[in-house]
């Protein structure tokens, strides 16, 4: 197994919960289950669901439709706020298009242009948590999305994947695409059934970053980690680091490496960029 890098510094973040606890007086349950359908089944497009409390697992299979189940818990400090909670909090559905879309919508969300997650001094007195489950075509596409109180699983998926969680893990297991897989507090493992065919990124704060491989892939890594260690148990060999963009300063530019190591697997290719500020980097293969 070869050693890429190797830092530890004694500077660790508390990875604490978004808010503090609270008190709930008030529960209450519902189970939602639905069919939800591409505008083309043929040709099933993009699965996203975009939630705030709770977790979010998919399982890709031999289906034209997407199998929807919920199960919603809103907790409440009393019987006014759980009202309000009702009241405020929808799950919007929409399908019979190309992407089939799920949001749990309120007046906890953020409205600025580029920002995701809640607005806690706008949230008082209740939490509305959704745990989902979805079964989606194989070749679908999946958008995942959620703040706090739960990870996000997908299995069998072999479309593009852009998955953000904050509070919690990131698992996906036999992909066979590409795409984007960040968190802040929790892991990251992502298990290839076949090597990406595009770029990539992979980043925690907190957490271990573990790739799976089938075979050393055809790829150029750019891995940092602040706080641990990187490893592949594939041959890589160092190549240059692209500086990032330059800055001009007292008259100059200024490039930077951003930290980065860079290694090549085989052949080079695509880009695989692999970040965690506090644990380990862990690249191999599944034979």
């Amino acid at each position: 197994m070869r050693r890429i890098i190797s830092l530890t510094l004694g500077l660790m973040l508390a990875g604490g919960a978004l808010a503090g606890a609270d008190r709930w007086e008030c529960e209450e349950k519902e189970e939602i289950r639905r069919t939800l359908r591409f505008a083309d089944p043929a040709r099933p497009g993009e699965v996203s669901v975009d939630n705030v409390w709770g977790s979010i697992a998919v399982e890709g299979a031999d289906v034209r439709d997407v199998e929807l189940v919920v199960h919603k818990t809103i907790r409440a400090r009393n019987e006014a706020r759980l009202a309000r909670a009702k009241s405020e909090a929808k799950l919007e559905i929409k399908d019979n298009a190309a992407i089939v879309e799920i949001y749990l919508d309120g007046p906890f969300r953020c409205r600025e242009e580029g920002r995701h997650g809640i607005q806690w001094n706008r949230h008082s007195g209740y939490e509305v948590v959704c745990d989902f489950t979805l079964k989606v075509p194989r070749a679908c596409a999946v958008t995942l999305r959620t703040v706090t109180g739960g990870d996000i699983r997908v299995r069998g998926v072999e479309g593009a994947f852009d998955v953000r969680n904050v509070n919690g893990r990131v698992d996906i297991e036999e992909a066979a695409g590409a795409g984007d897989a960040h968190t802040v507090n929790g892991g990251i493992r992502i298990a290839f059934r076949r090597a990406p065919d595009g770029d990539c990124s992979f980043k925690t704060v907190n957490g271990k970053v573990d790739l799976t491989f089938p075979e050393a892939p055809s790829a150029d890594f750019r891995v940092k980690t602040f706080n641990g260690e990187a490893w592949a148990d594939f041959p890589v060999e160092p190549i240059a680091v692209a500086p990032e963009p330059g800055q001009r300063r007292d008259g100059k530019y200024v490039y930077k490496s951003g930290g980065f190591s860079a290694v090549r697997s085989r052949r080079g290719g695509v880009s695989i960029q692999v970040e965690t500020l506090n644990g380990d980097i862990s690249l191999h293969t599944a034979k």
